[in-house]
């Protein structure tokens, strides 16, 4: 990729983050975030109390990429099959016929994801990792792109049930969309809630647009020194005694690729360490878990983002 073309495609990028922010407001960082997910073919995890506009926030990335969108209200009655799809038999064919369920779409808007059973979290294993569900022996493609945005309500509130370790480790990342400021909630305020904004939302790219944009973040240059930056920091959550688990290959894997779409939302075809740094928690945080022995008034997730901060302030950082 070439420095103009990158250039080019960096300013389409810039007019979708822009169009975004009119709708999410005061949440800069977590719009950016949001896209490094779709750049980087990641999915994104939402953490934040009810009202803070995790759903908008999947719904308006859907609508200014035109593709298309399904919405999923998890409970706790959901069966995997009400996600999937299922298999009924067709009097007229006399046969199976596959009906196909709500994830068959670009955008999977899983909302409260951690209200259902871990049985219906892992159905979409398979969807989040490779593209495709397997129903009764027989695979089924997904359409591309395909991003699934997850929301969750603070594992704390009744009637949650935390998302597995293998779960976590197929998001890209986890961010968290707290309350907004006083400016930002007087906005909302005065824009009918966000609701107007949403409604106005215009399409920015295409589907084919971002496809041709993942392609181009693969092929941001990432230097040995990078790389070598990155496992320090991979290794350092498996050799420090505050985790008890740390970042596993895959998460290596999505920082690298999550640094190249930062790289080229900024309009560049290199990565510096500034790509990587700030997306260490994002990335990280929920593949971490934290030794026991240690602790702490802050809840898990919030001790180990901390204990994340500290130790990336530990790593040299390549000049």
């Amino acid at each position: 990729m070439s420095p103009e073309t990158a250039i080019a495609a960096s300013h389409r990028a810039t007019q979708l983050e822009n169009a975004l922010r009119k709708v999410i407001r005061g949440k800069d960082d977590v719009v950016r975030l949001a896209l490094v997910a779709v750049l980087a073919r990641g999915h994104l995890l939402i953490e934040g109390v009810p009202g803070v506009g995790k759903t908008t926030l999947g719904q308006a990335l859907a609508r200014a990429i035109d593709c298309t969108f399904q919405r999923v209200q998890f409970t706790s009655d959901m069966l995997p099959s009400d996600v999937l799809g299922i298999s009924i038999y067709s009097a007229i064919e006399q046969q199976f016929e596959f009906k196909r369920g709500p994830v068959f779409t670009n955008v999977l808007l899983a909302d409260e994801i951690n209200r259902t059973t871990p049985k219906t979290q892992s159905a979409l294993l398979e969807a989040m990792n490779e593209g495709q569900v397997t129903v009764d022996s027989h695979s089924y493609s997904l359409p591309q792109p395909f991003l699934v945005i997850a929301t969750q309500n603070p594992v704390e509130h009744h009637g949650t049930y935390p998302l597995p370790e293998s779960q976590l480790d197929r998001f890209l990342m986890r961010v968290r969309m707290g309350y907004p400021d006083g400016e930002s909630e007087r906005e909302i305020l005065r824009s009918e809630a966000g609701t107007a904004q949403l409604e106005l939302l215009e399409p920015v790219l295409t589907g084919a647009d971002v496809l041709e944009m993942q392609q181009a973040v693969t092929q941001v240059r990432v230097d040995d020194s990078l790389v070598s930056y990155v496992l320090a920091i991979v290794r350092a959550t498996r050799e420090s005694e505050q985790f008890s688990l740390g970042v596993s290959p895959r998460g290596s894997q999505m920082l690298y690729r999550a640094g190249q779409a930062m790289a080229f939302l900024d309009g560049r075809n290199f990565c510096v360490p500034e790509d990587f740094k700030p997306l260490v928690v994002a990335v990280f945080a929920h593949r971490v878990a934290v030794n026991g022995r240690y602790s702490s008034t802050l809840k898990k997730s919030e001790q180990a983002e901390q204990l994340l901060r500290e130790l990336v302030e530990t790593i040299r950082v390549p000049v």
